[in-house]
């Protein structure tokens, strides 16, 4: 079959970056600049020829980003060192947990549903109060229950629509501790779970290989 016959769409999943921009509460937000602008490169090169090279200053943890293990241990692979089979052309569920009873998600959800080697996200729906003060606040949640359950069957990954993957009331952060510990990635600050199927689609998130950081920022699509 010619690749114009096939039905395929591509769903973005991210945040974009935009200077000043707030992703999680009392982390600043990116400082955009040009590092070489158009003006400063006229007379350069060849008349009408100009460049622009952009410099970023910015934590890790912005826009929608990837935890590795080292994010949480110190011995753990950094963002640099994880495996693209962790990352890339994986198969796709969301669990749809937008008409959850309270802010915790817990294991109910996830039971029946097959998480092995899949990319798993949860998709609450608070990616709407993204960039307004309420995103940040009594944000949804997964439960230790849950986590253990999606170490316990071998998930790929485990993403989330929400400012974290954790209560952040519970200092023990036992999401990002089980999952970093299984050596299972997670993304948070996703957007448009939506406009995906529960199922039958290919996940890909793959951050620039930095060595030396727990977190990056990523762009994660899905192909339906």
């Amino acid at each position: 079959m010619e690749l114009s016959e096939t039905r395929r769409l591509l769903v973005d999943l991210s945040h974009p970056i935009e200077a000043g921009m707030a992703t999680y509460p009392g982390l600043p937000g990116p400082v955009i600049t040009d590092f070489w602008s158009r003006d400063s490169t006229r007379g350069r090169y060849a008349e009408g020829t100009t460049f622009q090279i952009g410099r970023i200053d910015m934590v890790a943890n912005t826009g929608t980003y990837i935890d590795a293990p080292f994010h949480r241990f110190a011995e753990g692979m950094d963002v640099g060192s994880l495996p693209l089979e962790r990352l890339a052309d994986l198969p796709g569920i969301v669990v749809d947990a937008t008409d959850r009873a309270s802010r915790a998600i817990g294991e109910g959800l996830f039971a029946g549903r097959t998480v092995r080697a899949a990319a798993v996200l949860v998709h609450t729906g608070w990616d709407v109060h993204w960039r307004t003060p309420r995103y940040g606040e009594k944000h949804p949640y997964l439960t230790r229950g849950a986590v253990e359950l999606l170490v316990r069957e071998g998930a790929a990954l485990v993403g989330i629509d929400s400012s974290n993957i954790d209560d952040t009331g519970d200092a023990a952060r036992p999401a990002h501790s089980l999952l970093l510990g299984a050596g299972i990635p997670i993304i948070e600050h996703l957007c448009d779970l939506g406009r995906l199927p529960a199922s039958g689609f290919r996940f890909h998130a793959v951050p620039a290989p930095v060595r030396g950081l727990g977190s990056f920022p990523v762009r994660s699509y899905a192909l339906v």
